[in-house]
């Protein structure tokens, strides 16, 4: 019944408190020069640099660059935008990213199934591909796409709907598995199976709604695929 899998990448492959709150210091660190400075931008993403967690509603779950770049811009007044983007999107390149599960048993199990296997996420493409790389898994998948891979971006259909064009596979035997309602919600637009993730910073009631099934983590996908085909 499941010929491919999607999955997101912040939250899903990679432990999204661990990984991107340690990205959220290194840009603030970047823009600000005080406590107070450092405080106030913060609050501009959703993000405490004192503790270290983020807002649920924080636009860097998930948002795209150019959305976080927005919601920082009215702290800089004539500052140029793009020039925020690239700042931001050169940071994520090189922030530490935790894998959630052990990535390639996990992954390579799914492909050793005959499952096709890509990535869908709102970061942009080029640390997308560079985060997959550090983590050695960028041969495991088929497809890749950002928010500016030309798709669109979550919650809309658009990169799911490219990922089936691709690689030829009818939505109906897709999953898309995320840790956010952006994820789900394209994953429902798509006409898509939806499984939610508990390694992002979305909870399993704020989830289990536009879920079809809400696992721990990804390492639990084998199980839910043996449990759809079960007599």
């Amino acid at each position: 019944m499941i010929d491919g899998i999607i999955f997101d990448k912040d939250g899903t492959l990679f432990d999204f408190r661990l990984s991107w709150g340690a990205w959220a210091r290194s840009l603030l660190d970047e823009l600000a020069q005080t406590e107070e400075r450092r405080a106030e931008l913060g609050r501009a993403i959703g993000f405490d640099p004192v503790t270290g967690q983020f807002a649920p509603d924080s636009t860097v779950i998930a948002g795209t660059p150019d959305q976080i770049a927005e919601d920082l811009m009215p702290c800089f007044p004539g500052a140029d935008g793009s020039a925020m983007i690239a700042r931001i999107n050169r940071l994520a390149a090189v922030a530490p990213m935790v894998p959630a599960v052990d990535l390639r048993a996990v992954l390579g199990a799914l492909r050793d199934r005959g499952l096709v296997l890509g990535v869908v996420t709102n970061d942009a493409e080029a640390p997308a591909h560079a985060h997959l790389a550090a983590a050695g898994i960028s041969d495991l998948f088929t497809f890749v796409a950002g928010f500016d891979s030309g798709h669109g971006a979550k919650p809309a259909p658009g990169p799911l709907m490219a990922f089936c064009r691709q690689t030829g596979l009818s939505p109906a035997r897709v999953a898309m598995v995320g840790d956010s309602r952006h994820d789900l919600e394209a994953g429902h637009a798509a006409g898509m199976h939806r499984i939610a993730v508990l390694t992002g910073i979305a909870t399993a009631p704020d989830l289990a709604p536009h879920a079809d099934a809400v696992l721990p983590d990804i390492g639990g996908l084998a199980a839910w695929i043996d449990g759809l085909t079960a007599p």
